[in-house]
């Protein structure tokens, strides 16, 4: 997991391939410079602070 966050890799499929890398001990393959098309994306941490005003939302009637 701490590969996969130092390198941003976040999807399930990217961790997976990690793992299944690490397993067999053989390096990853995650350049995504032969993949022009796909969209880079930027993540960032969550906070605490945004999961608490979830929690201290009262619920809303549907």
């Amino acid at each position: 997991m701490k590969q996969a966050l130092h390198l941003g890799a976040i999807s399930f499929d990217a961790v997976k391939h990690l793992v299944l890398c690490r397993a067999e001990r053989r390096p990853p393959k995650l350049d995504l410079d032969i993949y022009p098309y796909l969209p880079r994306a930027t993540v960032e941490k969550t906070s605490a602070k945004a999961y608490m005003r979830l929690l201290d939302r009262k619920e809303e009637p549907a």
